[in-house]
């Protein structure tokens, strides 16, 4: 491996979805210094306003302002995001491309079937990608032969840790990030988004209008930011306990 490896990795559906959801937890650790890196899987393409292409530029623009080290959008059809073999050898290229310690994935429950997907699809991948023998075996003679070949290329790894981001879905937080600082950013990456976001008849009554989107996204981070006694914050579960090695320093007040 000669390129820098990723201490932060977000997989998410669509282009946009990390920005909503984790875009100033990224930016707030790529101003202590850690790498960081956003896995589109799908391209967009059903998007009801713009079109895949636009999306791209856009998610360049967005991934500047957050101060990501790399991005890449995969070809997994948008829409009908399965967790099948091959999907999940796609990502565990990433995997073992990038080698990060930490992956943030969408939370495996919500209203649209990509994002909890999305959950299943990439934990598994991240599992898959630290197999020794994965690329070596009859399974893969199917597939791709190019990402066949990466795999073979590549050292197995697996993240450390994987936490959900669970913006999207109304379950209590197991922690949260403090975003006070990077808010501003934040919203300035969802802006990014022009053609989505922009007031237009298409996708009216699915999408809020340009002059509400500051109150809702303020609305969110504010109520999450109050569960940890700061302004504004960013929402995440993890499955594992926590371990705690001095109990003068547990943070969050509690009374």
């Amino acid at each position: 491996m000669t390129a820098p490896v990723l201490d932060v990795l977000a997989i998410a559906a669509h282009r946009d979805d990390v920005e909503q959801t984790c875009g100033g937890t990224l930016l707030k650790m790529a101003s202590r210094s850690a790498r960081t890196g956003i896995l589109d899987i799908t391209q967009g393409e059903l998007g009801s306003r713009g079109s895949a292409e636009s999306r791209a530029s856009e998610a360049a623009d967005a991934a500047r302002i957050l101060q990501v080290a790399w991005r890449e959008a995969l070809d997994i059809p948008d829409g009908r995001v399965e967790n099948n073999y091959a999907n999940r050898i796609k990502i565990a290229r990433v995997i073992r491309e990038q080698r990060p310690r930490v992956v943030i994935l969408p939370y495996w429950k919500g209203r649209h079937p990509d994002h909890y997907t999305c959950a299943t699809l990439g934990y598994e991948a991240c599992f898959l990608a630290g197999l020794r023998r994965l690329g070596h075996t009859s399974a893969t003679q199917d597939l791709d032969p190019f990402t066949v070949h990466v795999l073979r290329e590549l050292a197995p790894h697996r993240p450390f840790k994987i936490i959900y981001a669970t913006l999207y879905y109304d379950v209590r937080p197991t922690f949260v990030v403090d975003i006070t600082a990077e808010f501003d950013a934040k919203l300035e990456s969802i802006y990014a988004y022009k053609e989505q976001y922009a007031d237009q008849v298409a996708g009216g009554k699915d999408f809020p209008a340009h002059a509400e989107i500051r109150e809702r996204v303020a609305s969110m981070a504010h109520f999450y930011g109050m569960m940890a006694g700061v302004k504004y914050g960013e929402p995440f579960f993890q499955k594992e306990v926590g371990l705690v090695d001095d109990l003068r320093w547990v943070p969050v007040q509690s009374i």
